[in-house]
């Protein structure tokens, strides 16, 4: 029995988000009203720069994601539609506004889009006020282009839960790479990214539990990873800030506190210092040699420090001033 072409288009569409979640679809389009003169309301191409939406990662206009999915690559196909039509002005007030390099919720109330157009009682744009008005539109999409989704950096807001566990150990050889290239800045971007992939999934789960014990295990390493990359470019307040808020955590971390133990004494927090290298030998008594000569230099910097300091704070002496008699 011969289906109808909607049938064989939301069979098409279920297809897409089962087996392509988060395929992207790049495209140009056009926005016309459905008038004689078939006014052109939005066109992407004079935008340079094609559309793009993900399937399945709910974009305001569902029914473009359907009209898409039908299509094939390269096709130009045309579409009128009136039941959404309410929600295109807000759709295109965004997209206008991206593309002028704005902020498109720049000066919104926390509210949704549908609130602040009736709180402010206009888009912004007159023609799409006159649409808001009177809905009838006509779409034409050109030349969609099929995206794999892994052929793109992906947002991780975009990344199922196994993704992103996928992707952590990933990212974390990717830092490792980069260190040994002295790529510092590079390789804390990627252990940081790595670091916020396992608390968004470790967000999902209860506090307590082995799953969240587990994930927060896994972020010590690449926490340890980036703080050490910021000791290599100085930023010793940084890596104060981060070894703390891990050591609030995981209490016997030696490594967190002998890198904030270096970082403290890199800013002359002489008393901090010693506090956590002391703290080393404590809870691993092989090191203590090592905190032994970390203790050893730091007195000499401190007493080379004292001696700089007393030596500008001499008084600079000056010629007395010659009196000359008056004449």
């Amino acid at each position: 029995m011969a289906q109808s072409l909607d049938t064989v288009t939301n069979i098409f569409h279920d297809n897409v988000q089962h087996e392509f979640p988060s395929t992207c679809l790049m495209f140009h389009f056009q926005t016309l009203l459905d008038n004689f003169e078939r006014t052109v309301i939005d066109d992407s191409r004079l935008a340079c720069r094609p559309a793009e939406i993900f399937v399945g990662k709910m974009f305001k206009m569902e029914v473009w994601e359907t009209l898409l999915t039908s299509m094939r690559t390269g096709e130009v196909a045309e579409f009128w539609c009136d039941a959404v039509v309410r929600l295109y002005p807000i759709v295109s007030k965004g997209m206008r506004l991206i593309a002028q390099g704005k902020d498109p919720l720049e000066g919104q109330r926390h509210m949704c889009g549908m609130g602040n157009m009736f709180h402010y009682h206009t888009t912004g744009f007159p023609e799409l006020d006159e649409l808001m008005r009177t809905p009838s539109t006509t779409y034409i999409h050109h030349g969609a282009v099929v995206g794999d989704p892994m052929s793109y950096q992906r947002e991780s807001w975009m990344m199922e839960k196994d993704e992103k566990l996928h992707t952590v150990p990933i990212l974390h050889m990717q830092g490792n790479a980069l260190v040994k290239q002295t790529r510092f800045r590079e390789a804390a971007s990627k252990y940081k990214e790595a670091v916020l992939l396992l608390r968004t999934v470790q967000s999902r789960e209860m506090p307590g539990d082995i799953d969240y014990m587990n994930l927060g295990r896994m972020i010590v390493p690449l926490e340890l990873n980036y703080c050490q990359c910021m000791l290599e470019l100085g930023e010793y307040y940084e890596v104060i800030e981060h070894t703390t808020e891990l050591l609030e955590k995981h209490k016997d971390c030696v490594k967190g506190y002998y890198k904030r133990a270096k970082a403290h004494a890199a800013v002359w927090n002489q008393k901090e210092a010693r506090r956590d290298f002391n703290m080393v030998a404590h809870l691993d008594v092989t090191l203590a040699s090592l905190v032994g000569r970390e203790l050893k230099a730091l007195s000499e910097r401190m007493k080379e420090k004292y001696w700089e300091e007393k030596e500008q704070m001499k008084p600079t002496h000056s010629h007395p001033l010659s009196i000359h008699p008056a004449r």
